[in-house]
């Protein structure tokens, strides 16, 4: 046996053991489907994935809020995804989920809690912090305001929702008051 076949296995362990030390720390991303677009968003601003049901519609809100359910007491609003995003409102499905998540607040209230009305959710992924990429200017069908990156997916790139922004209360306020107007 050759003095190279013999080291084969400890070079493999310091070159694993090196690219893990060159990777950023592990955070994790729940993968879902919103229309044709494959979106990620951190798991720490999941609270629970319900299944989609009754929900009371608001009057003189836009198409995007579909409503508000009770969760356990709490009024919680809805947002549709799809019609906030432009692609028109969600068709309520066999895999429609909602996903309760928490996003920065205002002045009035720290955080804000909403249910994100979705096509399908998939699985979570363990995401390398360091190998998040910026969003490019073309080929993103989510307005480039709401994305906080992008993540290599096993089934190609994902958008990294950035939830701050998409709950934004001040510019949620804007779009509910401007419905209200017309």
């Amino acid at each position: 046996m050759s003095r190279s076949t013999r080291d084969a296995p400890a070079d493999l362990l310091r070159g694993a053991i090196a690219e893990q030390a060159a990777a950023g720390p592990m955070c994790q991303m729940l993968r879902l489907a919103v229309g044709q677009e494959t979106l990620v968003v951190p798991i720490e601003a999941v609270r629970e994935i319900l299944e989609v049901g009754r929900m009371t519609p608001l009057p003189q809100t836009p198409d995007f809020v579909r409503g508000v359910m009770n969760l356990r007491g709490a009024v919680v609003p809805v947002i549709d995804l799809g019609a906030r995003f432009g692609f028109g409102a969600t068709e309520i499905a066999r895999r429609s989920a909602i996903i309760v998540v928490e996003a920065k607040g205002d002045d009035d209230f720290d955080r804000l809690v909403a249910g994100l009305l979705v096509d399908a959710v998939f699985e979570v992924l363990d995401v390398d912090s360091k190998r998040i990429e910026a969003v490019p200017n073309l080929g993103v069908g989510v307005a480039g305001e709401f994305l906080a990156g992008m993540v290599n997916v096993a089934s190609g790139y994902a958008a990294l929702l950035n939830l701050d922004q998409v709950l934004s209360p001040v510019a949620l306020s804007a779009l509910i008051a401007e419905a209200q107007i017309a």
